[in-house]
């Protein structure tokens, strides 16, 4: 099993090196990364369709010279509440169909989703879960229609808020089993999971495991998102590695918590060297 981490679109994380981003990436000890896709008004959003490429073709380029694969990237967040009722839903599809296509051109086989939030995080106590299901089923069928024009495959993650009513993944594995595509699978995230008590990531991976094809690793207190590496919440990780074995996992072990973007570049490096070998004592 490989181990990764996230890359996001931001000067203060790894692109403080440029160029060199994925070869220190490499030395720190990461094999893969997760390319960060989620903010519609970066800079790359904006660009024309030929300079979009070439950036991406740079960044695939990069990547591949220092030996480490873009194995997943995560698309827009936050995904409008209300996508499918807003007026500008258009542009808003417009930058997903986006994020997929660079997800292709990345040479990535693996782009991740939240589900629709049509009605906010609350929509069990306002009894509209049947219509976000239906949303839902809708609008996944839709990325899967730009998703095989790219060869990309869909991953939904599973979210932290406990009043939603696609957020546990049993519901996604529910989601995903109802719609029955090739090209859509799961993102199971640890510390979404954490914050359901009655609910570890253990569990979820084993019952979960012919349809997880990428993981967010991190942790949390279990009352919120928090992000922190693992070993500093109450997450189970002995249990965890334990899961990913028993089910065969042969993806990529990949840490959605990073180092703060205003750390000194020194410490910023020392805990991603710390943060690579927590991963991968996690993958053994």
């Amino acid at each position: 099993m490989r181990i990764g981490v996230s890359v996001k679109m931001r000067k203060g994380g790894y692109d403080r090196f440029g160029d060199e981003k994925y070869t220190r990436i490499k030395s720190y000890g990461f094999d893969c990364v997760d390319f960060d896709m989620c903010n519609t008004q970066h800079a790359l959003y904006m660009l024309c369709d030929e300079d979009f490429r070439a950036a991406l073709e740079k960044e695939r380029e990069l990547s591949q010279r220092a030996g480490v694969e873009i194995f997943q990237t995560h698309g827009p967040w936050p995904c409008p509440i209300n996508l499918m009722d807003q007026s500008d839903s258009a542009e808003n599809m417009k930058m997903i169909e986006k994020s997929i296509r660079g997800t292709g051109i990345l040479g990535c086989q693996y782009w991740v989703i939240h589900p629709l939030l049509p009605f906010g995080t609350e929509d069990i106590k306002k009894g509209l879960a049947d219509e976000t299901w239906k949303s839902n089923v809708s609008f996944m069928k839709t990325l899967l229609k730009i998703a095989k024009k790219y060869h990309v495959t869909v991953c939904v993650e599973n979210t932290p808020f406990r009043g939603f009513s696609l957020a546990a993944p049993q519901q996604v594995l529910k989601l995903v089993r109802e719609i029955n595509d090739n090209n859509l699978k799961i993102c199971l995230d640890t510390g979404h999971v954490a914050v359901f008590r009655d609910l570890s990531p253990g569990d979820s991976i084993r019952q979960l495991a012919e349809e997880i094809k990428v993981l967010h690793v991190h942790d949390n207190g279990g009352e919120k998102d928090e992000h922190l590496p693992p070993y500093e919440g109450i997450i189970d990780w002995q249990d965890f590695s334990s899961a990913l074995k028993e089910t065969g996992f042969d993806g990529v072990l990949s840490l959605e918590s990073v180092p703060k973007e205003s750390l000194p570049t020194k410490e910023f490096e020392r805990q991603s060297i710390k943060l690579a070998e927590i991963a991968h004592m996690l993958s053994l």
